[in-house]
């Protein structure tokens, strides 16, 4: 080995220990990564795909989960209920009012025609919420059901909780009313013939 070729050696090992060498020319470039630091936090960038990795935990590794941890760390830093909220009314409220503004409001009523619809709702609101490790359900979300409710179910007809007919009250108010002079007179009726037993 000359000594020219040892710097170009030396400088090949430095290069190995900072960044994934190709041993194969024809293959691929191996993916990398690199450690940068901002000023607050440390962050860790995909080489391969240009976008930052944020610093804290994320649910899982799935696409979806990546994307809206990735969202939060890019413009809030971390996943915030303020993260939250803009994730939800983005990606699960504006498509939900989107899908029941085009049913007739007659139809909002009818469980079977929104059911699948507010299916789709819950389980978007917990997908988020469970990629950001933020407790579901929580206010935020408990909040987006009831402006939901308000909304678009407030002039339905609640059939199980509407009073009876006025004849069902009367008989159900006065049958007790009745029966209970019919008990006195018979527990006074009891005691006068000295009969104890019954």
């Amino acid at each position: 080995m000359t000594t020219a070729a040892l710097p170009s050696v030396a400088l090949l090992i430095w290069g190995c220990t900072i960044v994934v060498c190709m041993v194969d020319e024809n293959a691929g470039a191996y993916p990398s990564t690199t450690v940068g630091y901002n000023p607050t936090e440390m962050t860790i960038a995909n080489a391969t795909l240009g976008e930052p990795t944020p610093s804290f935990a994320c649910a899982n590794n799935s696409d979806k989960c990546m994307h809206f941890c990735n969202t939060c760390y890019n413009y809030f830093g971390a996943p915030t209920m303020e993260c939250l909220s803009q994730l939800l009314h983005h990606l699960c409220l504006l498509d939900y009012e989107s899908d029941m503004v085009s049913l007739n409001s007659t139809e909002w009523c009818k469980w079977g025609d929104v059911s699948g619809l507010y299916s789709k709702l819950s389980l978007c609101t917990e997908e988020i919420s469970d990629c950001l490790l933020i407790p579901w359900p929580n206010p935020l979300v408990e909040r987006a059901f009831v402006d939901i409710h308000t909304k678009f179910f407030q002039d339905c007809p609640t059939e199980e909780l509407s009073d009876p007919p006025p004849e069902i009250v009367f008989a159900l108010v006065i049958t007790p009313i009745c029966l209970i002079p019919i008990m006195v007179g018979l527990v006074v009726f009891k005691t006068k013939n000295g009969d104890g037993s019954s």
